[in-house]
Protein backbone atom coordinates (compact mmCIF):
# COMPACT_ATOMS: atom_id res chain seq x y z
CA UNK A 1 0.00 0.00 0.00
CA UNK A 2 1.22 3.39 -0.89
CA UNK A 3 1.91 6.21 1.87
CA UNK A 4 1.13 9.19 0.10
CA UNK A 5 -1.76 10.70 -1.90
CA UNK A 6 -2.33 10.93 -5.80
CA UNK A 7 -1.06 14.53 -7.42
CA UNK A 8 -4.95 15.26 -8.04
CA UNK A 9 -5.60 15.23 -4.47
CA UNK A 10 -7.49 18.39 -3.91
CA UNK A 11 -9.88 20.72 -1.55
CA UNK A 12 -12.30 20.17 -4.46
CA UNK A 13 -14.39 23.33 -3.72
CA UNK A 14 -16.40 22.71 -7.12
CA UNK A 15 -18.20 19.82 -5.30
CA UNK A 16 -20.29 22.13 -3.23
CA UNK A 17 -22.52 22.63 -6.29
CA UNK A 18 -23.65 19.21 -6.05
CA UNK A 19 -26.26 20.62 -3.68
CA UNK A 20 -24.76 19.04 -0.69
CA UNK A 21 -24.97 22.74 1.37
CA UNK A 22 -27.75 25.27 1.19
CA UNK A 23 -27.89 29.08 2.47
CA UNK A 24 -30.59 29.28 5.57
CA UNK A 25 -32.55 32.66 3.22
CA UNK A 26 -33.33 29.59 0.77
CA UNK A 27 -35.77 28.71 3.31
CA UNK A 28 -37.70 32.00 3.29
CA UNK A 29 -39.47 31.73 0.23
CA UNK A 30 -42.07 29.14 1.18
CA UNK A 31 -45.61 31.10 1.15
CA UNK A 32 -48.67 29.39 -0.30
CA UNK A 33 -51.29 31.30 -1.80
CA UNK A 34 -53.47 31.16 0.97
CA UNK A 35 -55.42 34.03 3.06
CA UNK A 36 -53.04 35.48 5.25
CA UNK A 37 -55.69 34.22 8.10
CA UNK A 38 -54.54 30.62 7.33
CA UNK A 39 -51.38 31.08 6.56
CA UNK A 40 -50.43 31.90 10.05
CA UNK A 41 -52.65 29.48 11.77
CA UNK A 42 -50.33 26.79 11.34
CA UNK A 43 -48.06 28.87 12.62
CA UNK A 44 -49.42 29.53 15.94
CA UNK A 45 -49.98 25.82 16.35
CA UNK A 46 -46.56 25.19 15.90
CA UNK A 47 -45.12 28.50 17.76
CA UNK A 48 -46.93 26.69 20.64
CA UNK A 49 -45.48 23.60 19.85
CA UNK A 50 -42.05 25.48 19.90
CA UNK A 51 -43.01 27.05 23.49
CA UNK A 52 -43.04 23.36 24.92
CA UNK A 53 -40.38 21.96 23.37
CA UNK A 54 -38.31 24.68 25.10
CA UNK A 55 -40.06 24.61 28.14
CA UNK A 56 -38.69 20.95 28.38
CA UNK A 57 -35.84 21.29 26.86
CA UNK A 58 -34.78 23.95 30.22
CA UNK A 59 -36.07 21.79 32.24
CA UNK A 60 -34.07 19.03 31.16
CA UNK A 61 -30.74 21.13 31.12
CA UNK A 62 -30.95 21.67 34.48
CA UNK A 63 -31.62 17.97 35.61
CA UNK A 64 -28.30 17.55 33.82
CA UNK A 65 -26.03 20.07 35.08
CA UNK A 66 -22.92 17.88 35.30
CA UNK A 67 -23.46 15.13 32.08
CA UNK A 68 -22.06 17.43 29.65
CA UNK A 69 -18.64 17.18 31.66
CA UNK A 70 -18.44 13.21 31.04
CA UNK A 71 -19.93 13.87 26.90
CA UNK A 72 -18.75 16.77 25.55
CA UNK A 73 -21.73 18.36 22.98
CA UNK A 74 -21.12 19.28 20.46
CA UNK A 75 -24.10 21.13 19.38
CA UNK A 76 -24.67 25.06 20.88
CA UNK A 77 -28.11 26.38 21.05
CA UNK A 78 -27.28 30.57 20.23
CA UNK A 79 -28.57 33.62 22.45
CA UNK A 80 -30.89 34.17 19.58
CA UNK A 81 -34.61 33.56 19.78
CA UNK A 82 -36.01 30.42 17.81
CA UNK A 83 -37.59 30.85 14.29
CA UNK A 84 -40.42 29.33 12.86
CA UNK A 85 -40.52 29.41 9.23
CA UNK A 86 -42.85 27.15 8.08
CA UNK A 87 -44.82 25.00 10.22
CA UNK A 88 -44.79 21.43 9.57
CA UNK A 89 -48.74 19.90 9.83
CA UNK A 90 -47.99 16.51 9.88
CA UNK A 91 -45.38 13.95 10.95
CA UNK A 92 -43.16 12.81 8.08
CA UNK A 93 -42.45 9.35 8.17
CA UNK A 94 -39.90 7.35 5.26
CA UNK A 95 -41.42 7.23 2.03
CA UNK A 96 -43.13 9.86 1.85
CA UNK A 97 -43.39 12.86 -0.51
CA UNK A 98 -43.89 16.24 -0.48
CA UNK A 99 -43.36 20.14 -0.34
CA UNK A 100 -42.61 19.76 3.33
CA UNK A 101 -40.25 16.82 2.78
CA UNK A 102 -38.38 19.03 0.38
CA UNK A 103 -37.99 21.82 3.01
CA UNK A 104 -36.96 19.46 5.59
CA UNK A 105 -34.18 18.48 3.07
CA UNK A 106 -32.95 21.55 2.77
CA UNK A 107 -33.28 22.75 5.95
CA UNK A 108 -30.75 19.38 6.55
CA UNK A 109 -28.38 20.53 4.13
CA UNK A 110 -28.25 24.14 5.57
CA UNK A 111 -26.99 22.55 9.10
CA UNK A 112 -24.76 20.78 7.35
CA UNK A 113 -26.43 17.02 7.14
CA UNK A 114 -26.42 15.56 3.87
CA UNK A 115 -29.75 14.60 2.69
CA UNK A 116 -28.63 12.99 -0.71
CA UNK A 117 -30.55 14.34 -3.52
CA UNK A 118 -32.89 17.05 -2.34
CA UNK A 119 -36.02 15.90 -4.48
CA UNK A 120 -39.01 15.96 -1.96
CA UNK A 121 -39.14 12.46 -1.25
CA UNK A 122 -38.09 10.90 1.92
CA UNK A 123 -35.45 8.13 0.79
CA UNK A 124 -32.68 6.43 2.59
CA UNK A 125 -30.29 9.35 2.41
CA UNK A 126 -32.40 11.32 4.04
CA UNK A 127 -33.56 9.19 6.87
CA UNK A 128 -29.52 8.40 7.41
CA UNK A 129 -29.89 12.67 7.84
CA UNK A 130 -32.10 12.32 10.24
CA UNK A 131 -30.68 9.82 12.38
CA UNK A 132 -27.50 11.98 12.71
CA UNK A 133 -29.54 14.77 13.49
CA UNK A 134 -31.25 12.93 16.31
CA UNK A 135 -28.00 11.55 17.53
CA UNK A 136 -26.26 14.46 17.56
CA UNK A 137 -28.70 17.44 18.29
CA UNK A 138 -31.50 15.69 20.18
CA UNK A 139 -29.30 13.40 22.41
CA UNK A 140 -31.21 10.57 21.26
CA UNK A 141 -28.72 7.12 22.16
CA UNK A 142 -28.13 5.68 18.47
CA UNK A 143 -30.29 2.87 18.96
CA UNK A 144 -33.53 5.05 19.86
CA UNK A 145 -33.02 6.86 16.39
CA UNK A 146 -36.29 7.01 14.50
CA UNK A 147 -35.54 8.61 11.45
CA UNK A 148 -39.00 10.50 11.55
CA UNK A 149 -39.78 14.14 11.73
CA UNK A 150 -42.40 15.12 14.21
CA UNK A 151 -44.02 18.88 14.02
CA UNK A 152 -41.64 19.18 17.78
CA UNK A 153 -38.39 17.71 15.91
CA UNK A 154 -39.53 20.13 12.84
CA UNK A 155 -39.36 23.23 15.38
CA UNK A 156 -36.01 22.49 16.88
CA UNK A 157 -34.26 21.67 13.60
CA UNK A 158 -35.49 25.18 12.55
CA UNK A 159 -34.20 27.09 15.97
CA UNK A 160 -30.44 28.36 15.82
CA UNK A 161 -28.00 25.19 15.80
CA UNK A 162 -24.31 26.12 15.67
CA UNK A 163 -22.11 22.81 15.99
CA UNK A 164 -18.65 23.18 17.40
CA UNK A 165 -15.59 20.42 17.35
CA UNK A 166 -14.19 19.11 20.16
CA UNK A 167 -10.88 19.85 18.99
CA UNK A 168 -8.61 22.52 17.91
CA UNK A 169 -6.55 20.85 15.36
CA UNK A 170 -3.38 21.31 13.58
CA UNK A 171 -5.21 21.68 10.34
CA UNK A 172 -6.85 23.73 8.69
CA UNK A 173 -9.34 20.68 7.67
CA UNK A 174 -10.27 17.53 10.27
CA UNK A 175 -12.69 15.08 10.60
CA UNK A 176 -14.13 14.06 13.64
CA UNK A 177 -16.04 10.62 14.51
CA UNK A 178 -18.17 9.51 17.43
CA UNK A 179 -17.78 6.17 17.82
CA UNK A 180 -20.97 5.82 20.53
CA UNK A 181 -23.17 8.58 18.17
CA UNK A 182 -22.28 6.80 15.07
CA UNK A 183 -21.83 10.40 13.44
CA UNK A 184 -18.89 11.81 11.27
CA UNK A 185 -18.18 15.94 10.91
CA UNK A 186 -15.58 16.96 8.49
CA UNK A 187 -14.49 20.82 9.94
CA UNK A 188 -13.00 22.84 7.62
CA UNK A 189 -11.27 25.74 9.93
CA UNK A 190 -13.30 24.99 12.56
CA UNK A 191 -16.64 25.49 10.82
CA UNK A 192 -18.61 22.00 9.90
CA UNK A 193 -18.94 21.11 6.13
CA UNK A 194 -20.38 17.69 6.30
CA UNK A 195 -22.06 15.84 9.30
CA UNK A 196 -23.07 12.23 8.37
CA UNK A 197 -24.86 9.10 9.54
CA UNK A 198 -22.06 6.32 9.70
CA UNK A 199 -21.30 2.59 10.59
CA UNK A 200 -18.21 1.32 12.43
CA UNK A 201 -16.86 -1.58 13.56
CA UNK A 202 -19.06 -4.45 15.22
CA UNK A 203 -16.31 -5.26 17.49
CA UNK A 204 -16.73 -9.19 16.99
CA UNK A 205 -14.43 -11.61 15.32
CA UNK A 206 -15.04 -12.99 11.71
CA UNK A 207 -13.63 -15.34 9.08
CA UNK A 208 -14.75 -14.81 6.04
CA UNK A 209 -13.08 -15.18 1.93
CA UNK A 210 -11.97 -11.90 1.00
CA UNK A 211 -11.33 -10.34 -2.69
CA UNK A 212 -8.48 -8.25 -2.47
CA UNK A 213 -7.93 -5.62 -5.64
CA UNK A 214 -4.75 -5.08 -7.46
CA UNK A 215 -2.54 -2.68 -5.22
CA UNK A 216 -4.68 -3.04 -1.84
CA UNK A 217 -2.83 -4.63 1.50
CA UNK A 218 -2.00 -8.11 0.28
CA UNK A 219 -2.10 -8.17 -2.81
CA UNK A 220 1.13 -7.55 -5.21
CA UNK A 221 0.00 -8.65 -8.66
CA UNK A 222 -2.17 -7.45 -11.17
CA UNK A 223 -5.18 -9.63 -10.70
CA UNK A 224 -7.85 -9.66 -8.08
CA UNK A 225 -6.83 -12.68 -5.86
CA UNK A 226 -8.54 -14.36 -2.58
CA UNK A 227 -7.85 -15.10 0.26
CA UNK A 228 -9.56 -17.15 3.74
CA UNK A 229 -9.00 -14.30 6.50
CA UNK A 230 -9.77 -14.13 9.65
CA UNK A 231 -9.74 -10.73 11.90
CA UNK A 232 -11.81 -8.68 14.63
CA UNK A 233 -14.49 -5.96 13.60
CA UNK A 234 -12.59 -2.95 15.78
CA UNK A 235 -12.83 0.76 14.82
CA UNK A 236 -9.33 2.06 17.10
CA UNK A 237 -10.67 5.47 18.64
CA UNK A 238 -7.23 8.02 18.74
CA UNK A 239 -5.75 10.31 16.64
CA UNK A 240 -4.66 9.56 12.87
CA UNK A 241 -3.99 11.33 8.92
CA UNK A 242 -4.77 10.74 6.51
CA UNK A 243 -2.17 8.98 4.15
CA UNK A 244 -3.47 7.18 1.10
CA UNK A 245 -6.99 6.92 -0.96
CA UNK A 246 -7.89 5.09 -4.13
CA UNK A 247 -10.47 6.10 -6.07
CA UNK A 248 -13.85 3.81 -7.18
CA UNK A 249 -14.95 0.70 -5.88
CA UNK A 250 -12.04 -1.54 -4.38
CA UNK A 251 -12.09 -5.01 -2.58
CA UNK A 252 -9.99 -5.29 0.56
CA UNK A 253 -9.83 -7.83 3.55
CA UNK A 254 -12.26 -5.13 5.04
CA UNK A 255 -14.60 -5.90 2.41
CA UNK A 256 -16.04 -3.78 -0.68
CA UNK A 257 -15.19 0.25 -0.34
CA UNK A 258 -16.09 3.01 -2.36
CA UNK A 259 -13.81 5.87 -2.98
CA UNK A 260 -11.87 4.74 0.59
CA UNK A 261 -9.19 7.40 2.22
CA UNK A 262 -7.05 5.39 4.49
CA UNK A 263 -5.78 6.84 7.91
CA UNK A 264 -5.33 4.19 10.19
CA UNK A 265 -3.47 0.94 8.00
CA UNK A 266 -6.40 -1.04 6.25
CA UNK A 267 -9.04 1.45 7.97
CA UNK A 268 -10.74 3.94 5.81
CA UNK A 269 -13.59 6.41 5.16
CA UNK A 270 -15.35 4.81 2.21
CA UNK A 271 -18.85 5.03 0.94
CA UNK A 272 -21.55 1.97 1.18
CA UNK A 273 -24.24 0.82 -0.24
CA UNK A 274 -25.33 -0.72 3.54
CA UNK A 275 -24.82 2.13 6.16
CA UNK A 276 -27.39 0.51 8.47
CA UNK A 277 -28.22 2.01 12.30
CA UNK A 278 -26.30 -0.11 13.88
CA UNK A 279 -21.72 -0.71 14.17
CA UNK A 280 -21.27 -3.71 11.27
CA UNK A 281 -18.05 -3.03 9.50
CA UNK A 282 -15.24 -4.68 9.86
CA UNK A 283 -13.19 -1.81 11.32
CA UNK A 284 -13.56 0.81 8.18
CA UNK A 285 -16.25 3.86 9.13
CA UNK A 286 -18.86 3.72 6.07
CA UNK A 287 -20.57 6.90 4.94
CA UNK A 288 -23.45 7.21 2.31
CA UNK A 289 -22.65 6.99 -0.89
CA UNK A 290 -24.00 9.96 -1.87
CA UNK A 291 -21.15 11.63 0.28
CA UNK A 292 -18.09 9.53 -0.51
CA UNK A 293 -19.21 10.95 -4.13
CA UNK A 294 -17.22 14.40 -2.43
CA UNK A 295 -15.76 13.24 0.35
CA UNK A 296 -11.92 12.88 -1.50
CA UNK A 297 -12.60 16.39 -2.55
CA UNK A 298 -13.14 18.00 1.12
CA UNK A 299 -9.99 16.18 2.50
CA UNK A 300 -6.03 16.28 2.21
CA UNK A 301 -3.42 14.38 2.52
CA UNK A 302 -2.29 14.99 6.31
CA UNK A 303 -5.87 16.49 7.62
CA UNK A 304 -5.97 15.09 11.18
CA UNK A 305 -8.69 12.85 12.15
CA UNK A 306 -10.22 12.05 16.02
CA UNK A 307 -11.84 9.45 16.51
CA UNK A 308 -14.02 9.41 20.41
CA UNK A 309 -15.43 6.26 21.46
CA UNK A 310 -16.78 8.12 24.99
CA UNK A 311 -14.50 6.24 27.14
CA UNK A 312 -11.51 8.35 26.96
CA UNK A 313 -10.18 11.27 25.36
CA UNK A 314 -7.72 10.49 21.88
CA UNK A 315 -5.02 12.00 22.79
CA UNK A 316 -4.99 9.03 25.46
CA UNK A 317 -4.84 6.08 23.38
CA UNK A 318 -2.78 8.18 20.86
CA UNK A 319 -2.84 6.32 17.27
CA UNK A 320 -3.20 2.54 18.06
CA UNK A 321 -3.04 0.26 15.20
CA UNK A 322 -6.01 -2.32 14.22
CA UNK A 323 -5.94 -5.77 14.97
CA UNK A 324 -3.71 -7.30 12.41
CA UNK A 325 -5.74 -9.88 10.43
CA UNK A 326 -5.04 -13.97 10.17
CA UNK A 327 -5.52 -16.65 7.57
CA UNK A 328 -8.10 -18.31 8.13
CA UNK A 329 -6.87 -22.32 9.17
CA UNK A 330 -9.88 -23.67 7.84
CA UNK A 331 -9.56 -22.12 4.37
CA UNK A 332 -9.18 -23.79 1.41
CA UNK A 333 -9.34 -22.70 -2.19
CA UNK A 334 -9.76 -26.59 -3.80
CA UNK A 335 -12.67 -28.02 -2.75
CA UNK A 336 -12.16 -31.21 -0.85
CA UNK A 337 -13.48 -34.35 -3.21
CA UNK A 338 -14.39 -37.91 -0.90
CA UNK A 339 -11.80 -40.24 -2.78
CA UNK A 340 -13.66 -43.70 -3.85
CA UNK A 341 -12.00 -47.27 -4.89
CA UNK A 342 -13.33 -48.49 -7.84
CA UNK A 343 -12.39 -52.02 -9.08
CA UNK A 344 -9.64 -52.41 -11.51
CA UNK A 345 -10.78 -53.89 -14.92
CA UNK A 346 -9.39 -56.00 -17.91
CA UNK A 347 -10.85 -55.81 -21.33
CA UNK A 348 -9.70 -58.97 -23.42
CA UNK A 349 -11.33 -60.07 -26.92
CA UNK A 350 -12.95 -63.60 -26.98
CA UNK A 351 -14.28 -64.85 -30.34
CA UNK A 352 -13.86 -61.13 -31.72
CA UNK A 353 -15.77 -59.45 -29.30
CA UNK A 354 -14.58 -57.42 -26.53
CA UNK A 355 -15.30 -58.68 -23.05
CA UNK A 356 -15.43 -56.84 -19.53
CA UNK A 357 -13.61 -58.83 -17.14
CA UNK A 358 -13.12 -57.60 -13.34
CA UNK A 359 -10.49 -58.15 -11.35
CA UNK A 360 -10.13 -57.86 -7.39
CA UNK A 361 -7.96 -55.47 -6.11
CA UNK A 362 -5.01 -56.49 -4.65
Amino acid sequence: MSDKFSDEFSDGDEFFDEGVLFDDDELDGFNSEVSLYDRWRPAIAAIAVLLTVVAISVVANADKSDSDASNPNVVVDSTAVPMVTVPLTRTIRPGMKGDDVLRVQQRLAALHFDPGPQDGEFGQNTIQAVWAFEKLVMGTPRAGATGVVTPSTWAIMQSDIQIKPRRDADTATHVEVYLPEQVLIVFKENVPVVITHISTGSNEKWCEEVTISPGEDGNNTDAEIKRGICGEAITPPGIFYFYNRRQGMRESKLGTMYNPVYFNYNIAIHGAILVPLEPASHGCIRIPMSVARYFQAIVAYGDRVYVFDGIKEPEDYGAPVPPFDTPDPDYTTVPTVPQTTLPKVVVTTIAGSPTTIPLTAP
